[in-house]
């Protein structure tokens, strides 16, 4: 176990090291860019929206936009970039030459994406902070920890797409039907409680659903520890169920 998690680290470090070549440049669209969405909704929208529970719409959609960060950081790692590495650069594939199997490198992408997701949403969330729309900075710790928990069963579900696509256009049809619904009906811009029952369900089904409520949860200070630990084993489940089929799923693929 420990060999493996050895091996499974050098992916990370391969990673990390391609990714700081363009840090400024890599970190400055994922980290700024909920900062414009909050000025151009929250101080313009939010002027015609009355208080959403009790709070103005900048302080509603603030958690949202935080986490949903560490959502399409994971997504888009796992499905382009992956796909990238794995059909045109084939580093993948050089991978499996050497003592790295399958399973070390889906460990590790797992870790490189979870940790990725993590240093994202912490990044925005201290944005936010300088807005004052942390409630209390004691719980600033958790942060990484919710990144973390969204990151990885959105990472399993972007390798899935990479075992499923036939060119990388395909991953279109993912982000239209999956992750871009994900974004705008997972509570981040209006509670899901507004919509139809069925509605709700399927909202509810979704991962992001669960960290905006564990955001939420942490930026309004609100219900932490029932927040955290009913969500987060629903996440939890999700990353392991994810995590299992993405893995035999990549396995058939670079194998076969």
């Amino acid at each position: 176990m420990l060999e493996t998690l050895r091996l499974s680290w050098h992916i990370v470090r391969r990673n990390w090291w391609v990714y700081r070549k363009d840090f400024i440049a890599n970190v400055s669209p994922t980290v700024i860019e909920p900062g414009w969405m909050l000025l151009s909704l929250g101080l313009g929208l939010g002027a015609f929206v009355a208080e959403i529970e009790g709070r103005s719409y900048v302080q509603f959609i603030a958690p949202g936009l935080a986490v949903s960060t560490a959502m399409f950081t994971a997504f888009f790692e796992t499905s382009y970039n992956f796909y990238v590495r794995m059909t045109f650069e084939n580093i993948i594939k050089a991978m499996l030459t050497t003592p790295i199997g399958v399973g070390e490198i889906i460990i590790g992408e797992f870790l490189w994406v979870s940790l990725k997701g993590a240093l994202m949403m912490t990044g925005v969330t201290l944005f936010l902070v300088v807005f004052g729309l942390f409630a209390n900075p004691y719980y600033l710790f958790l942060v990484p920890i919710v990144g973390m928990l969204i990151a990885f069963p959105l990472g399993a579900i972007g390798l899935l797409a990479s075992c499923w696509v036939k060119n990388i256009n395909q991953f279109q049809s993912y982000y239209a039907f999956l992750i871009g619904p994900s974004y705008f009906f997972s509570g981040i811009f209006f509670p899901v409680e507004q919509m139809p029952v069925v509605a709700q369900w399927v909202a509810k089904a979704l991962p992001l659903y669960h960290g905006v409520q564990l955001a939420q949860s942490l930026f309004w200070d609100q219900n932490i520890a029932r927040t955290m630990s009913f969500h987060g084993s629903v996440l939890v489940v999700y990353s392991a169920v994810l995590a299992v089929i993405a893995y035999s799923q990549l396995k058939r693929k670079l194998l076969s």
